[in-house]
């Protein structure tokens, strides 16, 4: 009986299955196809080691069928469906704290600024033992996690423990936390502006950004770096925006999928929010997707110069397809192309400038160097002989910020900030 069940399911679907693909397929092949399937199901079910449920053999056959057509197509079960939305819409009822586990309690990396657990003085390297009274331990991150989301405006108690001191309660009520995608600071009269990920915050983010760049540099202002370093990617329509965002005109990306009528074009709108200051894109291996199609349309446009190594080759885009209760489906659907009509996939973008990654050594091995004025008996600078001390400064010249420790160190970042600082000299001899 339960064998005719699942055949009168399968055989459901053949009514659809030519609609949807359009192929003239052989129904008596088809039909061959799926009682090998409910064949396999029954095997399965009936021999297999270990009881398992219908769902989860279901739930293996879709995974299976979805995954093996490429990396990117997948299934997406409720739990999973649920989560990849609040990474993509980018905000969530919750507490406000990055989280890992460690010895089977959760520690906190660090709380998020302006979040409930910031204000209530969580720490970072504290340990949360209990929820509501509920021990930790024995959970996985996921689940510990899930409990702590929830509604806006309702309480979580925590037990914590924290070094040098007995454990403790805190009462924190959750509120809505906004994953910040986009962080900025200035790094020598130079904007700096890392892109972690392309979800619903990240335009917002970057326009702020911006912003305050420019309301704290002014005219000094020489120039943007946009960090992609590392970013997987995305949301489209979040790339073409941050795109669109430093392009006048012409396209941004074109989408072709497997029917002529798929294919789409997205245009830039008129509008340039870094009023022609130069720009420096970084990449690296990491940035793939959404992270590409904004590196590609602003090196086919000649707006950005592109630094760093080459990028994940990531050049198609899925389509999520919701399944009801059920949860959804990740699938392919299309390939997309730069403004010249390359396609990226399995390539990446080869950035103008190649710069590997590395530190920056600040000691030189070989120790101090010898220069023309050490040497004995060196002739004497006429300036000085004269009272002219040296050089004196370009008029409006701005005085350099020092850059970060963090830039210091980051090799990568640190010859882009000199690229632009090269770029804002030639521009100014030119225009003097």
């Amino acid at each position: 009986m339960r064998k005719l069940q699942i055949l009168a399911v399968v055989a459901a679907l053949i009514v659809v299955l030519p609609q949807v693909s359009g192929a003239q397929e052989d129904r008596s092949e088809t039909y061959r196809q799926l009682k090998l399937f409910s064949d396999v199901f029954e095997r399965v079910r009936a021999d297999y080691v270990e009881e398992v449920t219908d769902e989860q053999l279901i739930e293996f056959a879709i995974q299976g069928m979805l995954s093996t057509l490429d990396p990117h197509s997948s299934f997406l079960n409720a739990d999973s469906f649920s989560d990849m939305r609040v990474q993509t819409k980018g905000e969530f009822g919750g507490l406000g704290i990055e989280v890992t586990m460690e010895n089977g309690f959760v520690k906190v990396v660090s709380p998020i600024d302006d979040t409930p657990a910031h204000r209530a003085g969580v720490k970072p390297g504290d340990f949360i033992t209990h929820l509501d009274g509920e021990p930790i331990l024995g959970l996985t991150l996921n689940e510990a996690v899930d409990k702590m989301r929830g509604p806006v405006n309702t309480d979580l108690k925590l037990t914590i423990r924290r070094e040098g001191s007995e454990p403790f309660d805190l009462t924190i009520t959750r509120d809505i936390i906004k994953i910040r995608s986009v962080r900025n600071r200035i790094e020598d009269n130079v904007g700096y502006i890392r892109i972690t990920t392309f979800n619903q915050q990240t335009t917002p983010g970057l326009k702020k950004a911006v912003e305050d760049i420019k309301a704290e540099l002014g005219s000094d202002l020489k120039g943007f770096v946009i960090d992609l370093r590392n970013n997987p990617g995305g949301l489209l329509d979040q790339a073409i925006d941050v795109s669109d965002a430093f392009i006048n005109q012409g396209e941004i990306v074109s989408t072709r999928g497997r029917l002529l009528d798929d294919s789409q074009r997205f245009n830039a709108k008129d509008g340039d929010m870094a009023d022609g200051l130069p720009l420096v894109v970084l990449i690296n291996g990491g940035s793939a997707s959404a992270s590409e199609i904004v590196a590609g349309a602003l090196q086919d446009h000649r707006r950005a110069i592109i630094m760093g190594t080459r990028s994940f080759g990531k050049g198609s885009v899925q389509t999520i397809i919701p399944l009801g209760v059920n949860g959804a489906m990740r699938l392919t659907t299309a390939r997309y192309f730069t403004p010249s009509g390359r396609s990226i996939q399995a390539l990446g973008i080869e950035p103008d400038i190649v710069v590997e990654a590395a530190t920056i050594e600040t000691q030189e091995a070989t120790g101090p160097r010898r220069r023309e004025a050490d040497l004995r008996g060196a002739l004497g600078n006429p300036n000085e002989a004269n009272g002219i001390e040296g050089e004196a400064p370009v008029e409006g010249e701005a005085e350099s910020h020092a850059l970060s420790e963090a830039a210091e160190q980051d090799y990568q970042l640190a010859r882009a900030i000199d690229l632009l600082r090269g770029l804002a000299l030639y521009n100014q001899r030119v225009v003097n």
